[in-house]
């Protein structure tokens, strides 16, 4: 991603010590934030599920796209630099390099999650757990309409289930 980097103007660079929180899970800046130097943690409710340290990584993007709440909270695991679009959604209007970019982006990241999904139901097929559900969740990610995507969790059920 580091070809974001070629983009970052328009907006503000910061510098953020160590423990500062960019992102709160659940709260909504409509920002977009690029990883220019150091280290960011991203935690979803308690679980620390990625860190990420390459410069040009976007934070904010998936909020900014679907015109919902964070996901996750991000916070600086180091001293770091990161530079901030406002107003992310003009910004991904202006400059639709930056948004072929990001859209590449969750394709990939697509990508890995339903292949890891589909091992799983491999693995599994006729275990008759909790991860014999895994290929109706494949089904439902591909047909669910955008409007209608509401991801849950053990803690948050889906109405639709």
């Amino acid at each position: 991603m580091r070809a974001v980097l070629d983009y970052c103007s328009g907006g503000v660079e910061r510098k953020v010590p160590e423990g500062t929180l960019i992102l709160h899970e659940g709260g909504k800046t409509g920002h977009l934030f690029v990883l220019m130097a150091g280290k960011l943690e991203v935690i979803k409710g308690d679980v620390p599920v990625a860190v990420l340290t390459e410069p040009g990584a976007m934070l904010g993007e998936m909020s900014v796209l679907l015109d919902q709440p964070h996901t996750a909270t991000v916070r600086a695991a180091s001293d770091s630099i990161i530079y901030e679009f406002d107003d992310a959604a003009s910004f991904l209007r202006d400059q639709p390099e930056v948004t072929l970019l990001i859209a590449r982006l969750l394709a990939q990241r697509l990508n890995v999650a339903t292949t890891y999904l589909a091992d799983l139901t491999h693995q599994y097929a006729g275990h008759g757990n909790h991860l014999s559900m895994v290929s109706e969740l494949l089904h439902s990610m591909i047909n669910l309409p955008p409007s209608q995507v509401a991801p849950g969790s053990d803690r948050q059920s889906d109405p639709r289930m």
